[in-house]
């Protein structure tokens, strides 16, 4: 795994650009991670009792029984943290100071909280003609359900990912990842981007973007609205196979690994079948067109399970890939920091950490090959920027020891 130490020195192409992020746990810290890992200089603005909540996400070991907080370390690298209690109207106050100077504002209250708070689009926009902000929500800022709390595992329910996910005969089955918390921040970086486009290239004003973790997560299921329509057919579980194409699975090895195998185009399907010997089945009426080999999947998984169950791991990748048919092993995370393909890209990088000498990363995504991004520092303590961003802002020493001494603010 490649070494990488933290340049502050590191610009990126967003550089200038000026995020406050009021956001809590996944979606927010994805979204802002992405312009964080660009040069966006973003800000997390943090309760000074505990901060974000992504923090409290920690794993534990035999040599760290008190956890790591992985989590934070990862999606708030590249990030300042400024603690101000935004409860008091003295934390507001310095909110409503670093809005006049940022380019987007990023929140994940429920809907009304921010208006409650003093912060109103309105009032926002009244301080800031020029800010995007950004308001994260479960299921949006209007329709029925927009005042119920909406963690991602809810979207996830509702959105039909777990209707269709699992096996045949499983119940639905929630995704053991933060799915549409991550697409959900992916779309908002976006929606930044394109916005802030707007403000500084056709002469546009700030506005509001109304990102759910609903919408976003149904955009990438598929036509399955269309396809609804059309056939009147609820997608059924499939588990490693897909409705739409076929062959399509994974299969035992001899020696107990997995190998995933698509052939989803009718030319693969012929070579794959030519090269376990079998091209007496390209012509079988069972297995002639895509429909004939979904309508015969059991007899055509039989065939490809009992070819891959005769040979080990290696030998069928080996096998598999000298004759250039689409396979790949089915790896854990033990496996794939090792995996040489992985390793030579730098697709994880090991960084330096004040807690556990040092920590494994993904790194930046997407490589850009004239301006890319960077690492430029690890994520914040809690507090860890408070003086300095608000010495920048302007504030006296007198009036950031008496924001202390209050607890307004924490360093």
């Amino acid at each position: 795994m490649l070494d990488v130490g933290f340049d502050p020195t590191h610009l990126g192409p967003l550089r200038g650009l000026r995020v406050l992020d009021l956001s809590r746990l996944v979606a927010g810290n994805m979204l802002s991670l992405q312009l964080a890992d660009f040069g966006a200089e973003v800000i997390k603005v943090e309760d000074p009792d505990g901060g974000d909540s992504l923090r409290q996400w920690r794993e534990r070991g035999p040599q760290h029984p008190e956890g790591v907080e992985v989590w934070w370390k990862v999606y708030a690298r590249n990030k300042k943290s400024l603690a101000v209690d935004l409860r008091s109207e003295a934390g507001r106050a310095v909110l409503r100071t670093l809005v006049t100077g940022a380019q987007v504002l990023i929140e994940s209250f429920r809907p009304g909280t921010l208006e409650k708070m003093g912060f109103a689009p309105d009032t926002l926009l009244a301080l800031n003609s020029r800010l995007v902000i950004v308001r994260l929500t479960g299921w949006g800022q209007t329709g029925p359900y927009h005042q119920q709390p909406g963690f991602g595992s809810l979207v996830e329910a509702m959105s039909g990912f777990a209707a269709k996910n699992g096996a045949p005969e499983a119940p639905p089955m929630l995704p053991n990842m933060a799915l549409a918390d991550m697409v959900a921040g992916l779309y908002g970086a976006f929606a930044v981007c394109a916005a802030v486009r707007e403000v500084e290239t056709q002469g546009g004003a700030g506005q509001v973007v109304d990102l759910s973790l609903l919408e976003p997560l149904l955009s990438i299921m598929g036509p399955d609205a269309a396809a609804y329509h059309v056939s009147g057919q609820v997608p059924a579980r499939t588990g490693n196979r897909t409705s739409i194409t076929a062959p399509r699975n994974i299969y035992r090895t001899q020696d107990g690994g997995w190998v995933a195998l698509s052939a989803s185009t009718q030319g693969m399907a012929e070579r794959l079948l030519r090269a376990i010997d079998r091209a007496d089945l390209i012509d079988d009426p069972r297995f002639r067109t895509n429909a004939d080999r979904l309508a015969h999947v059991d007899a055509l998984d039989a065939v490809i399970g009992a070819f891959m169950g005769a040979r080990t791991l290696e030998d069928n990748l080996a096998f598999f890939r000298e004759r250039e048919v689409t396979v790949s092993p089915v790896y854990h995370i033990g496996q794939i920091v090792t995996d040489p393909h992985v390793v030579e890209r730098g697709v994880l990088v090991r960084t330096p950490d004040a807690d556990v000498g040092s920590l494994p990363m993904h790194a930046v995504v997407p490589r850009l090959s004239a301006t890319p991004g960077g690492l430029a520092r690890p994520a914040p303590r809690l507090g860890e920027h408070s003086l300095a961003l608000l010495r920048a802002a302007g504030m006296s020493e007198s009036e950031l020891q008496d924001l202390i001494a209050r607890k307004v603010i924490a360093s």
